[in-house]
């Protein structure tokens, strides 16, 4: 289902860099932000809206984004993200203290909400049935290193120059993204729309061809940002020094990075099924959850790891082409902008969830809980989802029309 006929050999790197820097942007500083607390003087209050500004920013604006791409085009929007987010990069490092930090950290969130969205929109457009997993494979791929890997590349960067020396190294990054997206991604023409109302739009949002992909998008994003976060903190309690306990993070984005290309090339040889895809990647991801909730030897610590990986590298390349393939081109900027949205509450409750039970309790019975959910999101993946080819797919998307 697309409108631009797919070159042979799409011209994709520029949106995984693109996909590598939101979501080093995210964690990578949220890390970071930590080692200058006393120093710039923050109440707890204080630095918890602060860590939280990135985000709302996304929360607010991907699905905005995500719609004008669909009317200006998907370049143009990805090019003028990645560039406000290189200058508000820039004011991060150089304005002092606190007031430098919320302009910074809210502008880049606002930035990355831009061409977050519409670099999902472009891997759909550019690419078709046939090849639309394997690149979404390696988009994620490249997301998921940044998600896991941002607070090691961060805390490195600060421990070497401080919160500047973070923030230049993201603008200098955001910079040579555009630069290169807008020399080498390919332009995708502006197609036609009708007019949307309210009702559509809503009945849009309710799908089940939107909702469940969504909800299986969320829920591995949700499980990833509670292995990056409280494994270093259990390896720690488990008798390893902080080397070794981000090491284990280091084994989830390496198993997420290496699964996602290929297992997006064999669904699209149609040996992986969405059902199966998506129901037992989030299998895998709550039982390797679950067994950190039991036991927090180093062994079973690194096992988590692999499974979480493994896992998120199963089900999110396969949620991302059945949504694109549900989706009419006319609106994939919309649709994409609202899946980031499902994402990014996933992003934000996954931790909240662990969090907030693990204090009322202990650790494990948190990620006890993080674990049945993401298997309840597994279930729901099975009975909801199924892949869908000939007169099914072509009534579908006329009816979406």
């Amino acid at each position: 289902m697309t409108s631009t006929p797919p070159l042979a050999t799409p011209r994709l790197a520029p949106l995984y860099l693109a996909g590598f820097i939101t979501a080093f942007g995210a964690h990578g500083i949220a890390a970071a932000l930590g080692a200058e607390t006393e120093d710039i003087g923050w109440t707890l209050l204080a630095f918890g809206l602060t860590l939280a500004l990135y985000d709302l920013a996304e929360v607010l604006l991907k699905p905005f984004f995500g719609a004008l791409s669909d009317r200006v085009g998907v370049r143009p929007v990805i090019v003028g993200g990645l560039l406000a987010f290189s200058a508000f990069s820039v004011v991060g490092a150089v304005v002092p203290g606190m007031l430098g930090l919320v302009i910074g950290r809210f502008g880049q969130g606002a930035a990355a909400s831009a061409f977050s969205p519409s670099s999902s929109a472009a891997v759909a457009r550019l690419t078709d049935d046939a090849t639309r997993g394997k690149y979404f494979g390696r988009y994620g791929s490249w997301k998921s290193l940044g998600y896991a890997l941002g607070p090691l590349l961060g805390a490195v960067l600060v421990v070497w120059g401080g919160m500047p020396a973070l923030f230049w190294a993201l603008a200098v990054l955001g910079l040579g993204a555009a630069v290169w997206v807008a020399v080498a991604v390919p332009a995708v023409p502006v197609l036609p729309r009708t007019r949307v109302t309210l009702v559509d739009l809503g009945r849009e949002l309710t799908a089940p061809g939107f909702v469940v992909p969504t909800l299986v998008l969320a829920a591995t994003t949700g499980a990833l940002a509670v292995a990056v976060g409280f494994l270093p903190l259990l390896g720690r309690q488990a008798g390893l020094d902080t080397v070794w306990s981000m090491a284990i993070v280091t084994v989830l984005a390496l198993a997420s990075s290496v699964t996602q290309p290929f297992v997006g090339a064999v669904h699209d040889r149609g040996r992986i099924s969405v059902r199966l895809g998506t129901a037992g990647g989030l299998a895998l991801i709550a039982a390797g959850i679950a067994l950190a909730a039991v036991t927090q030897v180093p062994v079973a610590l690194v096992s988590t790891a692999l499974l979480v990986g493994v896992g998120v590298g199963v089900a999110t390349p396969i949620a991302f082409s059945y949504l694109a393939s549900s989706t009419p081109p006319q609106r994939m900027g919309r649709t994409m902008g609202s899946a980031e949205l499902g994402r990014e509450l996933g992003d934000a409750g996954g931790p909240l969830v662990a969090g907030a039970v693990a204090t009322a309790s202990v650790p494990g019975v948190g990620l006890g809980v993080v674990a049945a959910l993401t298997a309840g999101a597994g279930a729901l993946a099975l009975v909801g989802l199924r892949r869908r080819s000939g007169p099914d797919a072509a009534d579908e998307a006329a009816r979406m029309r």
